[in-house]
């Protein structure tokens, strides 16, 4: 098997890069079986000549009845390597009748169906012992159980792999079980996880390690952690904005702030129509990989938003404004969904919509102008990258206050009208491909991003965005049971949600019930927590499944238990539930969500890696720091709730309105022509005040 593994692995190009094209228009070819699909990515393979078949019965009876091995190729819209691949082989008339001949060929969108692609990435994992990327193509035998799994491939490469696996079938079956085995026994035993023995102790102790293991990987000079590329990973920084405001590092603020300066001011934030790019290639955040995720914006609002209330920085409040005029302008849906992604490319070429020559902002601002402009962003005649400029600040404000002799003021309107004007010419230029399917985890977290920015500027239209958004999910993905469907495309919601879908999502609409204190977002959580309880939770060890027990069986079925880019989805339901005990008395929901943490406590300190375990950390701040219950109840209770959520309080729960409600905590709490907040911890209330700055003085920090 290894020498196996060695001549494949030679073959392999680990290579995760982003983008698509546009979808083909050609009707003149006929569709193969991923017609009428509801992924755009789907869609842009189905006039190959390689008769791909979407994940299902179909294409999974196709393989036993005709014994022939799958191939199994896994991908998203925005993924450049993906699309490079097809345009290589898959549209190709030899790649496609060796596939048709020999294979049954599946495609499956990674973001609609992380489950499967879980499975065949642990796969590749295993198979070629390094990182794996996307395009991901899967070898697996008539039952789904991986022989081999690889990533890109140039035509030649793919044909002898091919070949080779078409020539093993017929002639050495037998080998080819033996690596199945091999690897579905490595895959499910990834799973494997006993629980903790007694009750921990979480103390600060602990969350002092942990945050200088997270220190120790912190690039302070460019923030972000060291080496490239480099990826923003809200989560850790989350972790230590909290971890600072409660005990006091001084290392971890910074670690915090100079990552969100050079974010900010770097190529890998869109500095006319905001938003960030996915990553930089880089380890000075010039040069973006340029396709912009739904899911990391909503959690940079969170994190800018969050950044700001501590620190009333105007570079943070100016992020987060053009960042929602982004989502609002290109990824919100009129029903009120976010769309998924944008791709990098555009007019076949990697961030063609986004860069510049000096000469085209010479010609569109004049001299004058230009020459400010480009000393503000960085631009020259001789580019930054690939002789174009992407734009980013690297000079400080005051020296081009300076050197121009104009006020901030003066200077700030100047830019606003250059960057308008430009603005107004990249809208002319050939779009990066959307990706418009709308999936509810991302959801969940961009509907976070409005809620925090809500709280942190006490916008009204952050409010209006958010709910539209809650009940778009209510009423398109939310059924009465309390299961969540996981996409919507079209007018169709049909693939059953996976975890994350409903943590974040219990987690959103109680930040929901936070910034309106309408009780029907903590019933909505309730019903979907409950529901997940049942259907996920592994009574083995009290983690959850990333599938329901009511979805077709996989070779393995999962539990996601570390974080990566987006929260981990055991991590965020620990999270959800505690919130949402807390709000609702439910000590069961407290105690699961405890006993998680308990169970992967010797994974984060043994590893000494906090940044896979980043949101799990952020609960352990939960567990040793009990948050304020905040009460404000009254005729008031809005002004006031406004007035407190201004302020960076990582360490409170707000709950109330002009009406004591049904919370527990809130019960005989209404006096009559007042307006009274109560800061309670373990549900013990000190004495009512009737001034926010007073309640303020009793959130004290030990």
């Amino acid at each position: 098997m290894n020498r196996f593994y060695s001549f494949l692995i030679c073959l392999l190009f680990l290579i995760s890069a982003c983008k698509s094209p546009v979808a083909q228009q050609n009707h003149n070819k006929l569709a193969n079986h991923l017609a009428g699909q509801s992924s755009p990515y789907l869609l842009q393979h189905q006039y190959n000549p390689v008769d791909w078949y979407p994940w299902g019965e179909e294409a999974l009876n196709k393989s036993k009845e005709e014994n022939k091995l799958m191939v199994i190729s896994i991908g998203y819209s925005a993924c450049h390597w993906c699309h490079v691949m097809e345009h290589e082989s898959f549209e190709d008339s030899i790649v496609s009748n060796l596939m048709n001949e020999h294979f049954v060929s599946i495609k499956v969108d990674r973001e609609e169906r992380p489950d499967i692609d879980d499975v065949y990435m642990t796969a590749c994992h295993m198979a070629s012992g390094k990182s794996c990327g996307w395009p991901l193509n899967a070898f697996a035998l008539p039952d789904g159980r991986p022989v081999w799994a690889g990533t890109y491939f140039p035509k030649k490469q793919w044909l002898e792999v091919l070949e080779y696996f078409q020539k093993l079938y017929e002639e050495d079956p037998e080998k080819l079980e033996e690596y199945a085995t091999q690897l579905t026994e490595g895959i499910q035993g990834q799973e494997k996880l006993e629980p903790a023995v007694g009750d921990e102790e979480f103390t600060r102790t602990q969350l002092d390690g942990i945050t200088t293991a997270f220190l120790g990987n912190i690039d302070f000079k460019e923030g972000g952690r060291k080496g490239a590329p480099k990826f923003p990973m809200p989560n850790n920084y989350e972790f230590l904005l909290k971890y600072n405001y409660l005990y006091g590092n001084d290392k971890a603020k910074e670690a915090v702030t100079t990552t969100l300066d050079k974010m900010a001011n770097g190529g890998i934030y869109d500095h006319l129509g905001g938003g960030f790019a996915r990553y930089s290639v880089d380890n000075i955040w010039l040069v973006p990989h340029f396709e912009k995720m739904l899911y990391d914006n909503g959690q940079l609002v969170s994190l800018y938003a969050k950044a700001y209330q501590f620190t009333k920085d105007p570079l943070y409040a100016k992020v987060v404004k053009e960042t929602l005029e982004y989502v609002e302008r290109e990824m919100t849906s009129s029903e009120g969904g976010f769309y998924s992604s944008l791709d990098a490319d555009s007019d076949g070429e990697e961030g063609k919509f986004y860069v510049w020559q000096k000469e085209q902002i010479d010609s569109l601002l004049g001299n004058e102008a230009s020459e400010l402009f480009c000393e503000y962003y960085d631009v020259s005649k001789q580019g930054n990258w690939e002789h174009k400029n992407i734009l980013n600040r690297k000079k400080s404000l005051e020296n081009i206050i300076k050197k121009f002799n104009k006020t901030e003021k003066e200077l700030a309107s100047f830019i606003d009208q250059s960057k308008s004007i430009l603005m107004k010419e990249r809208d002319t230029r050939v779009r990066p491909g959307l990706d418009d399917k709308i999936l509810t985890s991302w959801n969940a977290l961009m509907l976070q991003g409005y809620c925090d920015a809500y709280q942190a500027f006490n916008k009204e239209e952050y409010k209006k965005a958010a709910l539209k958004n809650g009940n778009f999910i209510v009423s398109k993905m939310l059924q009465k049971d309390g299961r969540l469907n996981r996409n919507y495309k079209d007018g169709k919601s049909v693939i059953n949600a996976f975890l994350d879908d409903y943590a974040l999502t219990i987690n959103a609409f109680t930040s929901l019930y936070q910034i309106t204190f309408d009780e029907k977002w903590l019933e909505h959580a309730k019903k979907i927590a409950d529901y997940t309880i049942t259907n996920f939770e592994n009574p083995d060890n009290g983690m959850f499944f990333y599938t329901s027990k009511l979805d077709p069986a996989l070779i393995a079925r999962k539990m996601e238990l570390t974080d990566n880019v987006i929260p981990g989805s055991n991590s965020s339901m620990a999270r959800s539930l505690f919130k949402l005990g807390t709000y609702t008395y439910n000590q069961s929901y407290i105690d699961k969500s405890s006993k998680m943490l308990n169970n992967i406590m010797e994974s984060i300190t043994l590893q000494n890696q906090p940044n896979f375990y980043s949101n799990w950390c952020t609960h352990l701040i939960d567990m040793v720091q009990t948050p304020y219950e905040v009460a404000i109840v009254g005729k008031n209770s809005d002004q006031i709730r406004k007035e407190l959520m201004q302020h960076y309080l990582p360490h409170a729960l707000f709950l109330g309105g002009e009406t004591e409600g049904t919370l527990e905590l809130l019960k005989d709490k209404l006096q009559d022509g007042e307006t009274m907040i109560y800061v309670c911890q373990n549900k013990v209330c000190k004495l009512p005040v009737m001034e926010s700055q007073k309640a303020l003085k009793l959130m004290t920090v030990d």
